[in-house]
């Protein structure tokens, strides 16, 4: 048990204690040799576990009680797969983030006089210092509202000391607050300057400093505030910074924000992570270098999940906690009832499981049936009906009505992986007859070009979209803006 030690705000923080780790580089950091040693998937799962507090016999109680035992669900946590990738991106992030910040390095330590001079001396190029090489990278959650994004971020942080208090480090006086990791929401006006004053503002509320009175009193301006940000995580050790509802950055404030971002991780060496719904993907469609920066450690996508045994998994693991006098066994029916009702949004599933329990106790049927689902689900998702529907359908136009539930397609290399080697096996003696097919269909594709080609014009009429595409490549222009200036299509930027 670490000891702890009370913060000038009241908060707790834990006293620095030092692990051998078996990766070399990292036993030369006190700023990573102090985080929490690095578990196996098992403990991972373990940790996150949240199960509800239950006991068989509350099942016989009054009703009035067993309504309100019900609400304990909304503090199940089932961990999943992805939960699992989260955890190891978040402290990927925050190891990589420190690697090049060792307090004890003679050129860090230098960098930081130098650039603390400069700051102090209003010389600080934000855009432009080079003597640091940072390996601080960023991370990307984006999924379906309803989801858990921000659920399973807490959880995993939870598991991460917030504060660490140093002060002596092998033999060597160190006097130092390491703040591991700071949770900011993004400015609904994507202002930078909301962001900043959120920042020191956090921050004073955490470790009880004045930062906010000394820099925001002065009424400096955003660029002037920058610098100091950077200055300021770099003072407290600042590992990671997570900005949350990113999908908010939608006007003309975003770019200069995702500047920021990539600023602060190439200057400072501060490791940023990135949560929000599919609606914050265009944001890194717009600028290649924004978008390698801010995806540089990969990309989660959480989509919906799929009807399988991974949510028959999840609904099981939720399914033994029923207050109803009568106990249901979970069939395939109401399995498949209540993936259709929620289209496997998790947030949905859950709400649907209580106020399904609610409703058979408060009627005395006490049983979960499919017709109770199906009628409770249509009662108490009216306003969320539409977007259920445009799911349900796999209509992308219908879909691209609510940008929350945007489908992002993304298989990841191992599940690709795995299908390939599936396919292999299972269709290893087909797979000589169907590249023989395969061979022939390309002989004849092949044959029917060089026909094609042969008999191809090589003028054509007034009129014919050939001639366009022809005049095109002559002027070394794409088909797409010829087609545009003739208006024979639309531009598709005011879709």
């Amino acid at each position: 048990m670490q000891e702890e030690v009370i913060l000038p705000s009241g908060r707790s923080a834990i006293k620095a204690e030092y692990a051998h780790m078996p990766i070399e580089e990292y036993n030369e950091n006190p700023y990573i040799q102090c985080l929490p040693i690095l578990i196996d998937k098992q403990t991972m799962i373990e940790k996150l576990m949240a199960k509800p507090v239950y006991n068989e016999e509350e099942r016989q109680m009054n009703g009035l009680f067993r309504l309100h035992f019900t609400q304990r669900l909304y503090n199940f946590f089932q961990p999943l797969p992805i939960h699992i990738e989260i955890w190891e991106m978040v402290y990927f992030l925050l190891i990589q983030s420190y690697l090049a910040r060792n307090p004890f390095n003679k050129d860090y330590k230098r960098y930081i006089h130098e650039a603390g001079k400069k700051i102090i001396q209003k010389d600080y190029d934000l855009f432009h210092f080079p003597s640091f090489r940072t390996t601080a990278s960023c991370g990307t959650l984006i999924g379906f509202s309803g989801m858990g994004k921000t659920t399973s971020f807490q959880r995993i942080l939870h598991n991460i000391p917030q504060v660490i208090v140093h002060n002596e480090y092998k033999g060597q006086r160190f006097s130092q607050i390491q703040l591991t990791w700071l949770k900011l929401e993004a400015p609904h006006n994507s202002s930078l300057k909301s962001l900043c004053l959120q920042f020191f503002m956090k921050i004073d509320e955490i470790l009880g400093t004045n930062n906010f009175k000394k820099y925001v009193s002065r009424n400096l301006s955003v660029d002037a505030m920058l610098p100091l940000m950077g200055q300021v995580a770099q003072n407290i050790g600042l590992g990671l910074l997570v900005i949350d509802e990113i999908q908010h950055l939608r006007n003309r404030g975003a770019e200069q924000m995702m500047n920021f971002f990539v600023t602060l991780i190439n200057s400072f060496g501060v490791s940023i992570a990135l949560i929000g719904t599919p609606a914050a993907y265009d944001i890194f469609a717009h600028e290649l270098r924004i978008a390698r920066r801010l995806t540089g450690n990969g990309e989660i996508i959480y989509n919906n999940m799929e009807y399988n045994d991974q949510f028959e998994f999840f609904l099981e693991s939720m399914w033994e906690y029923q207050w109803t006098s009568h106990r249901t066994p979970l069939t395939k029916e109401l399995v498949k009832a209540f993936y259709e009702e929620t289209q496997g949004i998790l947030d949905l599933v859950v709400k649907l499981f209580v106020t399904a329990q609610q409703k058979a106790i408060m009627t005395r049927k006490e049983e979960l049936t499919v017709s109770l689902v199906r009628k409770v689900a249509k009662e108490r998702f009216k306003f969320m009906s539409p977007m259920l529907e445009a799911i349900q359908s796999g209509n992308p136009h219908k879909i691209a009505k609510y940008e929350d539930i945007r489908k992002i397609e993304w298989k990841q290399k191992n599940e690709i992986k795995k299908e390939e080697a599936k396919e292999s096996n299972t269709e290893e003696n087909r797979r000589v007859c169907k590249t023989t097919i395969m061979k022939e269909e390309t002989n004849i594709v092949q044959e029917k070009i060089k026909e094609r080609s042969h008999n191809r014009p090589t003028s054509f009429e007034q009129g014919d979209l050939r001639k366009l595409l022809q005049r095109a490549k002559k002027e070394g222009r794409t088909a797409y803006e010829m087609l545009l200036e003739n208006g024979y299509i639309d531009d598709m930027n005011i879709w």
